[in-house]
């Protein structure tokens, strides 16, 4: 009788979410302060004013700051302008007001930024990298640039005359696209920093203020939506973003992983292909594309696309990793390996892909060298219940029960809701011989999940190992129901019924089996058993021959005793 272990399997998509954990090493602060009076002219009002200071004041300790990166750090080895440095800054670090203060007439601001300056030039590095980011950055810096110099324009226009409506209003909108483009900045830092309720504030201001250059602004807050788990208003984001700006290919890209998220991956197949056409040169969105292709069960297409995404980008671990996935399922297991160890060089960090090549090896039949992987991701992180769960499992196959049981209870205790570790503790006891306890794991599993067949069916094994054949036929029928394609739970039935001496149900139960799966030796088997209770020696000869000749070693033993051939 079958019973069945699940070995999740984790899969990692580059979503491409540009927001950038701050490192927790130890730091050397430097603080940088500056301050700037503002002028108020007579369109001019308070809260003008204090946009235009804030912006001038920014602007200052940004290009301070640069100017620090390039000569006291790793900065001036990136080839970038000072320019180009004051732009990515301006995404990593934010200004905090120290004293400000209005008059009327002006407006006086003092502002300080405190940063570690090794930290932020590693943020420019891999800022930089990005493309989209940059360019974010580099739009949000152009919009306040434009503003200023509308600001400037209007103000010598209606310099000693009287004001125009058209005039005020134009001046109104300038100030408000100055003021977008800090809340923008300040969006990007909240999420780099993982505030991302603050950060959906702050592009939330960001629209309120430009509603009609927005784009970047409902893509970064669909980011953080995203993030949050919230992938439905994510898509909400994403769509408004696409439609303010049909050629950004980031947006498909990542709306294609919300709707990845939301198990809809068709929907994300066609996005990640529009991204690729709007990109060609995009590797993250071939294997975001691959993982969606894999999740459909095709693995060659999505092998493909991983080959595409590495070509594009050869230190790309995801995309290494996820292909390793692919081969795993695809049987492979010799390149699924090779290619987990290729990510794990890349990124030595990644606890999934300990755990996946963990997986791989139980596949292959090296238990030892799986636990030595589970043991790892473990390391690398404890509370990883999934990794626990995994090395149950190869515990069990290895026939150490006990440790087996210890590995699951571990991963029951990080994750309550966790039906497989339940199902599988059950199989563990189950083998152990402590059946009640079995069943009871088998219960919680199938409460926990009411549509869970293999918990069904290896509730019906223990049951028919009790002796309760009409409880073990009760949940088999319902395996069978839940999933009409699973040849084992019809060859246990038939197994039960044959066991209450019902042999030619037990046979049509064998017959479907067999029909379901031609290469399924014990159901010849168990049929040739039937067929001998029935006394029908010919079929009983006929099904022998065929289990042996498929592997069944209980028919390959009685031939060989009987010297039959096969």
């Amino acid at each position: 009788m079958r019973k069945y272990h699940n070995l999740p399997i984790i899969a990692l998509a580059a979503y491409l979410l540009f927001f950038f954990s701050a490192s927790t090493a130890s730091a050397k602060t430097v603080t940088f302060e500056k301050e700037y009076t503002y002028q108020a002219s007579e369109i001019d009002s308070k809260v003008s004013s204090r946009a235009i200071a804030l912006e001038q004041v920014k602007r200052l300790l940004l290009e301070e700051v640069g100017v620090y990166l390039i000569s006291e750090t790793e900065v001036k080895n990136f080839r970038m302008t000072k320019d180009q440095v004051t732009v990515l800054t301006a995404g990593i670090v934010s200004a905090e007001i120290i004293q400000e203060k209005w008059d009327g007439a002006t407006y006086y601001m003092k502002a300080k930024i405190s940063a570690d300056p090794n930290e932020v030039a590693k943020s420019v590095k891999t800022i930089g990298a990005d493309k989209q980011k940059t360019k974010e950055l580099e739009d949000s810096r152009e919009k306040a640039k434009d503003a200023m110099e509308e600001i400037e324009r209007l103000k010598k226009e209606i310099a000693g005359l009287k004001q125009s409506t058209k005039q005020q209003n134009e001046y109104a909108t300038a100030v408000k696209e100055l003021s977008a483009a800090d809340w923008f900045d300040k969006g990007y830092i909240f999420g780099k920093s993982g505030n991302y309720n603050e950060a959906i504030d702050a592009f939330t201001k960001t629209i309120e203020l430009d509603p009609q250059h927005a784009a970047n602004a409902y893509y970064n807050r669909g980011l953080a939506y995203d993030k949050l788990g919230n992938y439905q208003q994510a898509i909400n984001d994403y769509n408004k973003a696409i439609k303010l700006n049909p050629q950004l290919a980031a947006a498909y890209n990542n709306r294609g992983a919300a709707y990845d998220n939301l198990g809809n991956h068709q929907q994300a197949i066609n996005d990640y292909s529009k991204a690729i056409e709007l990109d060609p040169q995009d590797a993250e969105a071939y294997s975001n594309r691959g993982l969606a292709y894999d999740k459909l069960g095709n693995y060659q297409q999505a092998i493909n696309d991983y080959n595409k995404a590495i070509k594009l980008n050869p230190q790309l671990a995801v995309a290494y990793h996820n292909r390793g996935l692919a081969y795993s399922q695809s049987g492979n297991h010799q390149q699924a390996i090779n290619d987990f160890n290729k990510a794990i060089e890349l990124n030595p960090k990644d606890a999934d892909t300990y755990n996946n090549r963990g997986v791989t090896y139980d596949n292959s039949g090296n238990y030892q060298q799986a636990i030595n992987d589970y043991n790892k991701a473990i390391k690398l992180n404890p509370r990883y219940a999934v990794a626990y769960h995994n090395r149950g499992v190869t515990y069990d196959n290895s026939g150490n029960y006990q440790q087996a049981i210890n590995d699951y209870n571990k991963a029951i205790k990080l994750n309550p809701r966790y039906a497989v570790a339940y199902n599988n503790r059950g199989v563990t006891y189950n083998k152990s011989g402590n059946y009640q306890q079995a069943i009871n794991d088998y219960n919680k599993a199938i409460k926990l999940n009411p549509r869970y067949a293999v918990a069904y069916n290896n509730r019906g094994v223990t049951y028919d190992k009790l002796g309760n054949y009409q409880q073990a036929i009760n949940d088999y029928n319902k395996a069978i129901k839940l999933d009409p394609q699973d040849a084992a739970a019809y060859n246990n039935r038939g197994l039960a019924y044959g066991k209450s001496g019902n042999y030619q149900q037990a046979i049509n139960d064998f017959n479907k089996a067999i029909e379901l799966d031609p290469r399924y030796a014990d159901a010849y088997q168990n049929r040739a058993v039937a067929y001998a209770n029935l006394g029908n020696e010919g079929k009983v000869l006929e099904n022998l021959k065929t289990a042996a000749k498929l592997g069944n070693k209980a028919a390959q033993n009685f031939l060989r005793e009987q010297r039959i051939s096969w």
